[in-house]
C-alpha cells in the first residue's frame, strides 16, 4: 500500500479517536438490533410501569409506588416496610453478584445493553442522526461556523432531547409521588419543593449524560469500567480482535484477514481500535462485530475476525470459555445461589403481623376491689398486609392470668393499631416478682398470620 494511502487511514483512525465529540458510524446486524430490541424493552419497563394499577380491598392504587412518606412500598399485591430492609439488602446483593457473575463470563455485557448510560445515548444520538444526518454529516456540521441552519439544527436536536430528558424525569418522580398526581401538580406548577428538585435535577441528569457528556462517562467516569478487569481471567469472553488470523493486514503486505479498512473503529461508541487488545473503555457492545462481519462478507472472507472470545480460544488453547479451573465464577455462582435462597426464605417467612408490646412504666403493678393484680400494656398492632384485619389476642404464663375486658381488635391494611390491654391475675398467686408471660395476636380472617410475644408481668 502507498504511504499517502497509509497516512490518510491513519488520519481517519485518528479523527475518530481523538478529536472532539465521537459521532459513530451506523452500523447494523444481529448485536445492533439485540441492542435496540433492550432499548425498547428497558423503556417499555421504566415509562409504562408507573402506569400500571393494583386492585385490592376495593380501592385502586398505583401497582409500583416508593411512599416515603408513609414509609411504604408498594410492589403489586405486596406492601414492604422500613423493617423488610434485610429483604432490599437481599435483593441488591443478588443483583451486584450476578452482574459481577455475568462480567466474570462474558464481560461488560451489561454496560453494553443494559446500562443506562448506553439505552439513552443510544436513544439521543438516534435523534441526532434524524435532524443532523449521517456521522460525516454531524462531524462536518459540528466543524463548520455557526449559521441559521446549523442554529436551526441544533435547537431541534437539543429541544427534543429536553423533552425526552423531561418525561424521565417526570417518569421516575412518578415511582415516588403517584404519576396521575404527578402530572395534574406538575401542569399547575404546585409540586412539592423535593418533588421539584428531583425533576429538575434528573431531567439536566439525564440531559447532560445521554446528550453531552455521552462516551466520556464511559472513558473517564463510570468506576465499574475501572475495576471490572479484576473479575476477568484468560476464559472470560470478550468483545476481541482475532489477530492471529487477521495480522499481517493486507495493506501491508501481509496475508491476514483484516484489510485495515478501519471501520470497527468508526462504529465504536467509545471510539477505540478493538484491534489494539482488550481495554477498559470497550463496553461489550458488538458494533464491532456487527461492522467487521460486514466487511468479510463483500470480500469473501469467513466472519469472526472480530467476535466474542477469550484469551484462551484466541490462543488456541480452547474452543469455548471453560468453568473448570475458574474459582471466582464458582465464587459468584455460590454466593448468588445462597443469597437468592435467602431472598426467597425472608419472602416466604416474611410476617404480615409485627406487634410492639409496651408495659406501662408508672405503676407496677394495682389491686382490684376483688384482690386480683393487674398490670396495663399497649399493644402496637402494625397491619403489613394489604387487606384489614381482626385479630384476636390471648395471653399466657402465669396461672389465671385473663385479660380484662376485649380482646379481639381490628386493623386497617397499613396501618398501626394501638391497643391498651389490662391483665389480672389471682392475688393469692404462689410466684411473686417479675414473671415471663407471652402474648399470642392471630388474625381472625388469615390463621397463618400470628406472632408470639414475650412480655412480664409485676406481683407483689
Amino acid at each position: 500500500m502507498s504511504k499517502p494511502a497509509s497516512k490518510l487511514r491513519e488520519a481517519t483512525l485518528t479523527l475518530y479517536r481523538q478529536q472532539g465529540k465521537i459521532h459513530a458510524k451506523a452500523t447494523s446486524g444481529r448485536f445492533n438490533t439485540l441492542r435496540w430490541a433492550m432499548v425498547w424493552l428497558t423503556q417499555a419497563i421504566f415509562y409504562g410501569a408507573c402506569w400500571l394499577e393494583w386492585a385490592g380491598n376495593g380501592s385502586q392504587r398505583q401497582a409500583i409506588l416508593f411512599d416515603i412518606a408513609h414509609e411504604k412500598l408498594y410492589l403489586f399485591g405486596l406492601v414492604l416496610w422500613p423493617q423488610d430492609a434485610l429483604l432490599l439488602a437481599f435483593v441488591l446483593i443478588v443483583a451486584a453478584t450476578a452482574l459481577f457473575l455475568v462480567t466474570a463470563l462474558a464481560g461488560r455485557l451489561f454496560c453494553g445493553f443494559a446500562c443506562p448510560q448506553t439505552v439513552y445515548t443510544a436513544i439521543f444520538t438516534w435523534i441526532e442522526a434524524r435532524i443532523e444526518g449521517d456521522h460525516l454529516a454531524r462531524r462536518k456540521l459540528d466543524q463548520s461556523p455557526w449559521s441559521a441552519r446549523k442554529l436551526a439544527l441544533k435547537a431541534s436536536k437539543h429541544g427534543l432531547w429536553a423533552l425526552i430528558a423531561s418525561w424521565t424525569a417526570i417518569s421516575f418522580v412518578g415511582y415516588f409521588t403517584p404519576i396521575r398526581e404527578l402530572l395534574p401538580s406538575i401542569a399547575a406548577l404546585q409540586t412539592g419543593p423535593w418533588e421539584a428538585f428531583w425533576l429538575i435535577f434528573y431531567a439536566l441528569f439525564t440531559y447532560v449524560q445521554a446528550g453531552l457528556a455521552r462516551e466520556a462517562v464511559c472513558q473517564h467516569m463510570c468506576p465499574y469500567s475501572r475495576f471490572q478487569g479484576v473479575m476477568f481471567d484468560p476464559a472470560t469472553a470478550n468483545v476481541s480482535y482475532d489477530a492471529r488470523r487477521g495480522e499481517p493486514r493486507r495493506p501491508a503486505g501481509g496475508g491476514g484477514d483484516c484489510i485495515d479498512c478501519g471501520i470497527c473503529v468508526q462504529v465504536c461508541p467509545t471510539g477505540i481500535d478493538i484491534r489494539d487488545g482488550l481495554q477498559y473503555q470497550c463496553i461489550n457492545c458488538g458494533l464491532c462485530i456487527d461492522a467487521c462481519d460486514q466487511v468479510m462478507d463483500k470480500i469473501n472472507a469467513p466472519r469472526g475476525l472480530i467476535r466474542f472470545a477469550a484469551e484462551n480460544a484466541l490462543a488456541g488453547r480452547a474452543k469455548m470459555p471453560q468453568l473448570r479451573g475458574r474459582p471466582r465464577v464458582w465464587a459468584y455462582f455460590a454466593l448468588l445461589l445462597v443469597f437468592a435462597c435467602l431472598t426467597v426464605s425472608t419472602v416466604n417467612s416474611r410476617s404480615l403481623l409485627l406487634v410492639d408490646v409496651l408495659r406501662d412504666r408508672g405503676a407496677l403493678w394495682r389491686e382490684s376491689a376483688e384482690g386480683r393484680i393487674e398490670n396495663a400494656y399497649t399493644l402496637k398492632l402494625m397491619n403489613l398486609d394489604d387487606t384489614p384485619r381482626h385479630y384476636r389476642i390471648s395471653v399466657h404464663g402465669l396461672p389465671g392470668l385473663l385479660i380484662v375486658g376485649d380482646s379481639e381488635f381490628a386493623a386497617e391494611p397499613g396501618t398501626i393499631r394501638p391497643v391498651s390491654l389490662t391483665l389480672s391475675a389471682p392475688g393469692n398467686n404462689a410466684a411473686s416478682g417479675i414473671q415471663p408471660i407471652e402474648f399470642d395476636i392471630v388474625a381472625l380472617d388469615e390463621a397463618a398470620t400470628g406472632v408470639r410475644e414475650r412480655s412480664s408481668f409485676a406481683l407483689p
